[in-house]
Parts: structure tokens; sequence; C-alpha cells
């Protein structure tokens, strides 16, 4: 069944149920940026498949908003459909409630999933759409529609060892109590797939790239309860799990269980981290506490010893798979033999899973040659799948997730001949990186506050890029993690020992090119001088960088020295595990500039 019927469907089920309007986000009930496959309903209803997008109908007129990073994307998939693209946080474009207010009739309805809104976003729409004399229904769902969903899923649970994890979930239930008890709590909820993975010490394979398992939780001072599917768990998980303290229930027990909370339940809250549906089963009686940032992000965003040498021991692995692959790829474009996108996608994937305690693909990994590369998220398919040529500049983002640590690296790589502007862009781009890597400041400092480092040559040069710098990763877990940021956007929470963040500048010309080079960087204690606590960033991510496209003149001696250091400790870490023809390769890859 095409787009245009499913929206024609969606139209006689609103007007059925008295709705003006319907909103169809891209989450789940656990407010998941890559849900599984059961819960992709704006994708289903639109075409559209990029992360991030909201859909919304009315009775005449349907319209997406979605970030920069889709804007190409957005435009090819929305082709025949009768959406609009409308692109978010650019000048001049309406924002979903605006618009709404000049589509609607007074007094009207719109229609929404609570289940799959956060609580705080319910709330500013109740209060926006009420100015508007305009009302909300968050009981309306479209998947009724929806023939042959996916189920949700069943797969199995495994466990993460404490070789690997670092704490027991007992030790982390004992912080998470401490931290919510400073708030005046004796309770929470868990909601987010990946705090629930972290705190129970367990994986999955629920959802594509990010091991996580579908459940709930419930902390509280008397018992800590997991809400699972009881096929999913094994005599390992249990065992292990009930001596932690940990009791069990049914994933769809949560919300009687929450409704039954008795009053002397003291609920800690992120607004922003339990969806709305289940936030309003939490009795009146009880008393809720909400937060700005859950404790249980800021805990595991912060990398114990154990965590971070993992981090290690998989930038190590690869790192080597990245050597033979661009081995490879360069080695076959000098032949003349075809390569293609999807190809170089295909190699990642074969030369990462050849290393120790490989799990998968940590997200779909972006390859786009030429104007592809301009494609922020770009993704390659059979129709647009490109042949590398030997000219040119080839954008490679990917990553993968093992057992000990997940990976995020983007390299741009020279495929031949380039002209001045690629050179200096990626040049501009280099310096960004290397100037947010040498960053050193004081304790206290925000994500916000260093994002400049990373765009100053670029603004210098009349240049930007509208995606954020850098992003958490998670510990085996999800590949963009809160709740720490870096980006021009504010983001209250500052940067702290034990973040791992990424350092991804770029520029893209549509078009014609994109580039952007990505290292992962940890943060960690610089130097106590008499203006207090300082920190800088350690990188992490091992794999040359292209020098092939650099306008030396156009570095620092500083910025010189930088590259130069990071390549040689690129080769003295990598060159152990690699053959001998390969370490020839890679010393040629990492001499000085």
């Amino acid at each position: 069944m095409g787009i245009v019927k499913r929206i024609s469907d969606l139209r006689k089920l609103m007007q059925a149920e008295g709705l003006s309007a319907c909103i169809i986000p891209s989450t789940d009930p656990h407010l998941s940026e890559y849900p599984a496959a059961c819960w992709k309903t704006r994708e289903w209803i639109s075409g559209f498949t990029g992360s991030a997008g909201t859909v919304v109908v009315t009775a005449d007129n349907a319209g997406l908003w979605t970030d920069s990073r889709y804007f190409i994307q957005a435009e090819a998939q929305l082709v025949g459909t009768g959406i609009q693209l409308f692109k978010d946080r650019m000048p001049g474009m309406p924002t979903i409630n605006e618009w709404l207010g000049g589509e609607l009739e007074k007094g009207t309805v719109v229609g929404v999933d609570g289940s799959v809104f956060p609580a705080s976003d319910i709330k500013d729409l109740k209060l926006y759409l009420s100015s508007q004399n305009l009302k909300l229904n968050t009981g309306f769902s479209p998947n009724v529609l929806w023939k042959n969903r996916p189920a949700i899923p069943t797969s199995k649970a495994f466990l993460l060892p404490g070789e690997i994890s670092g704490l027991d979930t007992k030790q982390k239930k004992s912080r998470v109590l401490e931290e919510i008890h400073r708030e005046g709590a004796n309770a929470t909820i868990l909601v987010a797939l990946d705090m629930i993975a972290w705190l129970f010490n367990i994986r999955g394979n629920d959802i594509d790239y990010n091991p996580l398992v579908v459940s709930y939780a419930y902390i509280s001072d008397d018992e800590v309860v997991l809400f699972i599917n009881p096929e999913k768990l094994n005599t390992e998980i249990v065992d292990y799990l009930k001596l932690q303290g940990v009791v069990f229930a049914d994933y769809e027990k949560i919300t009687d269980y929450v409704r039954n909370l008795n009053s002397d339940v003291r609920l800690l809250i992120n607004p922003l981290k339990i969806n709305s549906a289940l936030f309003e089963a939490v009795p009146g009686e009880c008393q809720v506490i909400p937060v700005p940032i859950h404790p249980v992000d800021m805990l595991k965003t912060i990398k114990n010893d154990t965590e971070i040498s993992g981090f290690r021991n998989a930038m190590k692995k690869d790192g080597v798979a990245l050597v033979r692959f661009w081995m490879w790829f360069e080695g076959a474009l000098k032949k003349g033999e075809t390569i293609t996108e999807l190809d170089v996608e295909e190699k990642l994937r074969e030369y990462r899973s050849q290393q120790p305690m490989y799990f998968g693909e940590s997200f779909s990994s972006i390859v786009g040659y030429a104007e592809h590369g301009a494609i922020v998220h770009y993704s390659a398919t059979k129709e647009t799948n490109a042949r590398i040529q030997q000219k040119g500049l080839l954008l490679v983002d990917s990553g993968a997730q093992y057992f000990d640590g997940t990976t995020d690296i983007t390299r741009t790589f020279a495929a031949g001949e380039l002209s001045d502007s690629m050179k200096n862009d990626y040049t501009a781009v280099l310096k960004g990186n290397i100037d947010l890597s040498m960053a050193k400041f004081p304790k206290g400092t925000k994500g916000v506050q260093l994002d400049i480092l990373a765009r100053k040559a670029l603004w210098d040069n009349g240049l930007n890029y509208l995606h954020g710098t850098g992003h958490g990763i998670g510990h085996f877990l999800n590949v963009h993690e809160g709740p720490q940021s870096i980006r021009m956007e504010h983001n209250p929470v500052v940067m702290m020992p034990g973040m791992v963040t990424s350092n991804e500048p770029g520029v893209y010309r549509a078009g014609e090119y994109g580039i952007r080079i990505e290292n992962l960087i940890l943060v960690e204690k610089a130097e106590e001088t008499s203006f207090g606590e300082f920190y800088r960033f350690e990188t992490l991510t091992l794999c040359p960088i292209d020098k092939n496209p650099i306008n030396k003149s156009l570095l620092s001696k500083e910025e010189i020295d930088w590259l130069n250091s990071y390549h040689q400790k690129v080769y003295e870490i990598l060159s152990p595990e690699l053959k001998e023809e390969e370490q020839k390769w890679l010393k040629e890859k990492t001499n000085e500039i």
C-alpha cells in the first residue's frame, strides 16, 4: 500500500475519531533515537527513513519536520507523497506548533499517541494548543491501520560480565539510590533502554545497531524491578540478577505497577525521559520530583576504568580493521577495479568482523562519494550506488560494536585529483578537529563553550556546518549518548573526566562534495593550578588522517605538531598488530608532514 493511500486512510480514521490533525514522531515508548521495527510508525506513514523527523497530517495537508542532516534525503523520499518538507530550525520555517496554529480551526482536536511522546513535550503541546483554543487527545494511534506490523522483539538478552562492565548491578543500584536521595526522592522509573542495559549489565538484539533489550525498570529503597518479557531471559541472567536483588515482572505490567504506587513514594522523574502515558499513570498522591538530567544518565556517561580500558581495546581493533580497509581501497582504486559505495560498506563490515569480540555495526555506514558526501546522513542504495572514480573525495562515517567498546569514526579520503577548494576546505575541517582536540579547559566548562574551537577555521572562511560537533558515546551501548554534547545550542551538562565524546567538524557543498573528520575523545584531568582544576582531551580513535588533501600552509606549527604526534601514536599502537606489508603501508601514512 502506497504512502498516499496510507495518509488517505489515516485521514478517514482521524475524521471518525473527531480529529483535525495527527502528530507522528520518530520515537517509541522508550523514547529511543532508533526504535525497533514495530515502532517505526513515522517511517511507515511517510516513507522517510531518516532517524529524526516528525510527520503532521491534517485534513488537507501534511508536513515532515526534520533537521539539517536529512534535508536532501527527505526532499528525495517525499516526492509524490503529498508531504511537504519543513526544514527544522531554519530561518523562515514555521515550527510544528506555528503551522498547526495557522492550519486548524478553533475548538478542533489534535491527536497523538501519548506513549511515544516525552511527558515534557505533551505538557508543552497542551499549553500551546490551549492558548490557540485547540484541544489534545493523547490516546490516538495510527498503528491500527498498519497491516502486518512487526511484533515487539522477543530475541534473547545476554549478560555483560563484570570484567567488561567494571561494576555489578548491586554496586550500580547503590550509586543510583545515593544520587536520587540527594534530590529528596526514594524511587525512580527507567524507560530509556540504554539506562536499563547499563544498570542491569544486560545487552540484546532488539534494535538495529544498538545492543539493547526492550524493558522497563523501577528502582526504590524497597525493591528493584525489571519489567521484561520472560522469553528474553536465560538462566544465567536470572541467577545473576536475583543475586543482585532484582525481581522480575512482565513487560506489559509496568503501567499497572505504576498506577498502584503508594503515597510514600517520592518519585524522581526526568520529564524528557518518560513517556507521557506512563507519567500520567503515576497516582496523584505520589510526590513527583522532576529533574532536568536523570542521575542514571550521568552515572552511565562517566566511564569507569574498566570501561575506558575496553574503549582503548576497541579502538585498537577498529584501527587495525580500518588500516586493512584503506589498504584494500587504495590498491583496488589504483588497479582500476570497480568500487562502489556499497562495496565500501561491505568491506568495512568484512574487516571489522574479523576482529575479536566484534558484535556488529554501531550504525548504518555513511559512504558518500563526490556530491553524496554533502548529504550528511547519506545512505547508499542500489539506485543511488555511485562508482568511485580516481578523483574527488570519499566521505566514510562508520563504526562498530565490540563487546568491550563502541566506535564511531569519520575519514574523508582523496580518491585522486583534488581541486584547491577541496584541499582548503579539508584543511579547515582538519584545523577544527585538531584545535578542539588540543583544548585545555577549566572544570565546569560546557560543550557549548568549546564548540567554537571546531568551527573557527571554517567561520574564518565563511563556512559552517549545521550539525553538532560532538555527541556522547555509550560503552557497548548507543553510539549517540547523552547527556553531554558539544554544539552551538546550550546544554547545561558540564564536561567531566570519564566522558567519551565525538569530535566531528565538517563542511558540505551541496551537489559537489562533503568533508568530515571524526575522532572520539576522552575527557581527562590535565592539571591543578591556583585557578582551579583543568581538563583536556585524549584522542582515543586510532586511524591515520589522510594527508593528501592537506594544504600544509594553512596549518599552524602547533597543529602540525599535533598531527605528527597523533600519527606517531597511531603507528606505535597499531603496527605490532599488523603484518609486515601493512606496517610499511601504515608507516607511510603516518610519516610527518
